[in-house]
């Protein structure tokens, strides 16, 4: 938590505990759905909390709050959710059924996985376009998307509409990708970039550092091999 300037912790509102509670909440109900669609695959009907909390070794009584927050109908006693049910709440509540298209800029390794990935639209959201400063992408298709110059971004995102931007660029430009999105129209910003990107308020940004979650994985790889933690076979 924070700190106040005479060294004091700082004392959080409500309504800032609640952001946090809503924000932790979210990054599980992804992992979830995943869960229930291959639960779905298996011919399960219905779901309980605990199973879920089991399978995913997660706390049961965080994992009965988060469904609980998001379900539309309670689980039946011994019996659980329904799955179906359960996995078209947590659609409605993440967006997943209302899909969104996304510019994509930076076309490198990258960003030729994310344009060529077609999980994506499993989760409302759909590239629409790739862009990048090399004139031999123009005008090429990948993963079924076009890749377009630069200069064409602009007029592009006003004339779809489209307010999702993904850049996958290089740190050194990506704060004016994200500046060049901003102006034309962009509110939200996946930020592949390793880079701290500024942004005005009412743009919303997820950052995804790959370098620090590695740095995360490793360090937690090497606490279990100190510890001298085992498989569980």
């Amino acid at each position: 938590m924070g700190s106040t300037v005479n060294g004091g912790k700082r004392k959080y509102t409500h309504e800032e505990k609640s952001l946090v509670i809503m924000k932790s909440t979210l990054s599980r109900l992804p992992i979830y759905y995943c869960y229930l669609q291959q639960k779905l695959k298996d011919g399960v009907e219905y779901i309980s909390s605990s199973l879920i909390a089991e399978n995913l070794s997660l706390n049961p009584v965080q994992v009965r709050k988060d469904l609980a927050s998001v379900s539309s109908v309670p689980g039946k006693p011994k019996r659980g959710f329904l799955t179906k049910r359960l996995m078209a709440d947590m659609e409605a509540y993440l967006g997943y059924d209302n899909h969104d298209e996304a510019i994509l800029v930076g076309v490198g390794n990258l960003g030729r996985t994310l344009l060529q990935y077609q999980g994506f639209d499993n989760y409302g959201l759909s590239i629409a376009v790739g862009f990048d400063i090399n004139p031999d992408l123009h005008g090429k298709r990948i993963g079924g998307k076009s890749v377009m110059p630069m200069e064409k971004l602009p007029s592009l995102a006003k004339r779809l509409g489209i307010h999702v931007g993904i850049i996958a660029v290089p740190s050194t430009q990506a704060q004016a990708v994200a500046d060049l999105m901003i102006a034309n129209g962009i509110r939200a910003i996946w930020n592949f970039s390793p880079s701290h990107i500024n942004i005005p308020r009412g743009v919303i940004i997820k950052n995804e550092n790959l370098a620090a979650s590695l740095a995360v994985l490793a360090k937690e790889l090497n606490k279990n091999i100190a510890a001298g933690k085992t498989l569980p076979f």
